[in-house]
């Protein structure tokens, strides 16, 4: 029996990266996934799981179009009886600009996807949460929503507004027997952070990415996708209202120099 045998699960952002890496090892462990994402190869996330004997559909779909939202919650409802769990993982990077140069824009689509997005699934999973008093929500913030230097200023924003929507949901929730919790990614790679590990490559300093946490190196996407599990699952029962760092240890510290 896996830990989430049985589960009905939505995960957004699952065409790729932490969220691919997610739906499969979620649907390892026994869920019956519904993958979202607005790309095309999310069909190839369901490929791999229904090829090894798992269940999942695929849907294209906006994680920040209220009406998108809607259809996938009612989809997973419609095809498995229910909803156990969501993973409103899908995210964009940023404007990637210095501060001054962003614009309203930027920031409208960082925070369209990053944080209402988020909002979405919380609003239009909770009422069938509710009917059977359980149900983990699961979110992905950053590093760059608790400390600076992670993202750029929309970005880093994006996440903090996550991390804060988990808090004050968590006690809006108060005795629905449902949970919700952020996890706080650091460096991970996937295609959001792809530009900057290519950069290094061919600079030939690739050694050096994630060097500045105690454990020397990046982390993996399905090192996300392991935490992202557990708290979907039964396992975390009583993990509610937090944001979890999963960062080699990132976040542990104040700057510092590395002694030479």
């Amino acid at each position: 029996m896996g830990m989430l045998e049985g589960k009905r699960i939505i995960i957004t952002g699952a065409a790729s990266g932490i969220g691919r890496a997610t739906a499969l090892l979620a649907a390892q462990e026994g869920a019956r996934v519904v993958a979202v994402d607005l790309s095309d190869t999310v069909d190839q996330t369901t490929a791999i799981i229904t090829g090894s004997g798992g269940t999942a559909i695929g849907i294209h779909a906006n994680a920040a179009n209220e009406d998108d939202v809607r259809d996938f919650v009612t989809a997973c409802v419609d095809t498995y009886g229910g909803i156990d769990g969501i993973y409103a993982n899908a995210g964009v990077s940023g404007g990637r600009k210095p501060l001054t140069e962003l614009t309203v824009d930027d920031w409208q689509r960082t925070l369209g996807v990053n944080t209402i997005g988020v909002f979405l699934a919380i609003k239009h999973t909770v009422p069938h949460f509710t009917t059977k008093n359980s149900g983990s929500i699961v979110c992905t913030a950053s590093v760059a929503g608790l400390r600076a230097n992670a993202g750029g200023v929309d970005y880093s924003a994006s996440k903090a507004g996550v991390i804060s929507i988990v808090q004050t949901t968590a006690y809006q929730l108060y005795g629905t027997g449902i949970r919700i919790n952020a996890i706080c990614p650091g460096l991970i790679e996937t295609g959001m952070t792809r530009p900057a590990f290519d950069r290094a490559r061919e600079r030939g300093t690739s050694e050096r990415i994630g060097q500045i946490n105690p454990m020397k190196r990046h982390g993996e996407p399905v090192e996300i996708a392991q935490m992202a599990c557990f708290l979907l699952s039964d396992r975390a029962s009583y993990v509610n209202g937090q944001s979890i760092p999963v960062d080699g240890g990132l976040s542990a510290s104040h700057p510092w120099v590395f002694p030479r």
